[in-house]
């Protein structure tokens, strides 16, 4: 197979052994400034560390291939300042999304860039072993030929599981899956460090490290007023199959003691209403989909404002982003719908600042597999340990 495994290689730098604090935020600091790069004196001044031991990290970096020389800066006195940026081809990892009814395999670089892409059906219910190997398959599929460093495999799908182990648990509509442990198993099969996460942490890893994008401030489908700068407190809905939620908290992924955090799905809103997968009645997944069958976008929108509602009300969190294939299919519905029920829990409370505002979630549809990569490349920049 024409890629490599850089944890089992002799020659070349084993990237998830640079996972020292100081090293990560140097990295960090590199990836950020882009291709204009940053000098020594500016991570020193940034990180906090001496200018020495930013000489002897940067040294190390270059002569492992992940940083090189940007140019020259003027200075204010003496000679002019080489300036650095990370290599973005030095390394990458494949984000692996399993949704209930597709996989989508993604390549991306140290920068999250995606570089290669497949897409194709899957049946989830088809068992582990038909799952896992047609997974393999598609990963092998997308390395042929490429000739890359490969960190791992991150897998991203629905929950709950356990993010630690890598273990799934009962999957709503797929409880054969109890117990199974995906991640030793693909990572027997393709012999490379697998993550296992679940769909909405992954995205929310993703958003969380690279940003909103320029969306910020394109306006696209978004109601009140998006925070500037870093996103530091955020949930992410995600409406497809299933729905789910990611929660970022102080800029990191909030997972729980048992990594069980986020089954915003299964909320009851409704003690009579219609029954859910999950063995309870009711749950805001199951008037949001039912909604959606009959064509009642509207009406799920709404839905899916009361139980955002309900999480802004008990985090205190400052955006909501929706996400996920139904929501691609309806965006300003959902925006429209979801922001509404915000303003009028807000104006009720009397919240001075205003509704928390609510927007489409950037990635698109492989929003997910980017995320997945992340579990993979964030913690080398020190970020995504949550």
């Amino acid at each position: 197979m024409a890629y490599v495994n850089r944890t089992n290689t002799e020659s070349g730098v084993n990237l998830l052994a640079l996972r020292s604090h100081n090293a990560a935020l140097v990295l960090d600091l590199l990836r950020t400034a882009g291709e204009g790069g940053i000098s020594r004196l500016e991570l020193a001044e940034r990180t906090g560390l001496t200018p020495q031991a930013v000489s002897k990290i940067t040294a190390r970096l270059r002569a492992d291939g992940l940083a090189a020389e940007a140019g020259r800066r003027a200075s204010t006195g003496g000679k002019p300042r080489t300036v650095l940026r990370l290599v973005p081809e030095a390394g990458h990892a494949v984000g692996l999304h399993l949704d209930r009814d597709e996989v989508t395999v993604v390549l991306c670089d140290l920068t999250g860039a995606v570089v290669a892409e497949r897409r194709v059906p899957l049946d989830l219910g088809a068992g582990a072993e038909a799952v896992v190997e047609s997974a393999a398959r598609e990963v092998e599929a997308l390395l042929t030929g490429a000739g890359v460093s490969v960190l791992g495999v991150g897998v991203a799908l629905p929950g709950p599981l356990d993010h630690v182990r890598g273990v799934l648990h009962r999957v709503t509509g797929f409880p054969e899956w109890d117990g199974f442990p995906l991640r030793d198993a693909l990572a027997g099969r393709l012999g490379v460090p697998v993550v296992v996460d679940k769909d909405t942490n992954a995205a929310a890893l993703g958003i969380a490290v690279v940003g909103s994008g320029s969306g910020h401030g394109s306006g696209i489908g978004t109601t009140g007023d998006v925070p500037s700068g870093p996103l530091e407190s955020f949930a992410y809905l995600h409406l497809g199959t299933g729905l789910g939620a990611g929660l970022v908290i102080g800029g990191g992924v909030h997972r729980g003691a048992r990594t069980g955090a986020g089954e915003f799905g299964h909320q009851v809103i409704q003690l009579d209403g219609p029954p859910c997968g999950c063995g309870n009645r009711g749950c805001v997944e199951a008037l949001c989909l039912a909604a959606v069958d009959r064509g009642a976008v509207g009406e799920a929108a709404r839905v899916l404002g009361v139980g955002a509602a309900n999480l802004v009300g008990l985090l205190d969190i400052d955006l909501v982003l929706l996400g996920g294939r139904t929501v691609a299919a309806h965006q300003e519905a959902f925006v429209r719908g979801v922001g509404a029920v915000l303003e009028e829990r807000a104006r009720l409370e009397g919240v001075a600042d205003g509704a928390v505002p609510v927007r489409v979630a950037p990635g698109g549809a492989r929003g997910v597999a980017e995320g997945a990569a992340q579990l993979l490349l964030a913690p080398l920049f020190g970020r995504g340990e949550g």
